[in-house]
């Protein structure tokens, strides 16, 4: 039985190698943001965009069995949270929202700046749920219309 969603085998065999190289990238752009240029929100779109390959080239039932969307809701709708939890801590620890409670490290090194990495790692989870969930929405809308994705 032929599979029929989804692109060519070729475009699936390329996809399934590299979209672990892409969230791997994705990852260290949000973990090296507060020493490189990058970030939270440039690694959340890099990682946005592996998920929404794989979408692109196996299809969105794939997709969906791949990745557990409900659970991916659930993060995300979490990050916040853990965001503002984070930001009450430096109320709680350094006088002020948002305020580093945690020691500097050593300078250039990936455990340095405090707490900025954490807000980093938060804020690339939610950039990338959230772009990933609204293209997805945006897919079901087109699916209803008759669309094929």
């Amino acid at each position: 039985m032929k599979d029929s969603h989804g692109m060519t085998p070729i475009v699936k065999t390329v996809t399934r190698v590299s979209v672990w190289l892409i969230l791997l990238y994705g990852c260290y752009i949000i973990l090296h943001g507060h020493l490189t240029p990058g970030g939270g929100f440039a690694g959340g779109v890099v990682i946005a965009l592996a998920f929404l390959n794989v979408m692109l080239a196996y299809g969105k039932s794939f997709t969906a069995e791949w990745l557990n969307i409900r659970l991916l809701k659930d993060i995300e709708a979490a990050s916040i949270t853990l965001f503002l939890v984070l930001g009450l801590l430096g109320i709680a620890f350094g006088n002020a929202f948002l305020a580093n409670f945690l020691g500097k490290g050593e300078m250039f090194s990936l455990f340095s700046s405090g707490t900025i990495p954490l807000f980093n790692i938060i804020i690339g989870i939610k950039v990338a749920l959230s772009l990933f969930l609204v293209v997805w929405v945006l897919a079901d809308i087109d699916s209803a219309k008759g669309g094929d994705l």
